[in-house]
């Protein structure tokens, strides 16, 4: 059973940016906490591990990655598949 608090990417995934459209249509519809700035869209389709999880009060996830800025929330990323070596 998953509640409120639980996040699709735990700390160490590897995750993907959505692409700079999904972004742009996020910034404009989105009217809550932790809107994107401007320089987050420079970021779109890139990959980072997740770094730190934290949740907005009432369960939004929200991410920080490593060497990516700023504040993610979950539908702008996607896991990235681990590749069988």
């Amino acid at each position: 059973m998953t509640g409120p608090y639980q996040e699709q990417f735990p700390v160490g995934t590897k995750v993907r940016v959505a692409p700079r459209v999904a972004l742009e249509q996020f910034r404009e519809t989105w009217r809550f906490h932790h809107p994107l700035v401007d320089e987050q869209l420079d970021w779109a389709d890139r990959e980072a591990a997740v770094e730190e999880v934290g949740f907005y009060h009432g369960g939004d996830v929200l991410y920080r990655l490593a060497d990516i800025p700023g504040i993610w929330h979950e539908s702008n990323l996607t896991a990235i598949a681990a590749s069988a070596s």
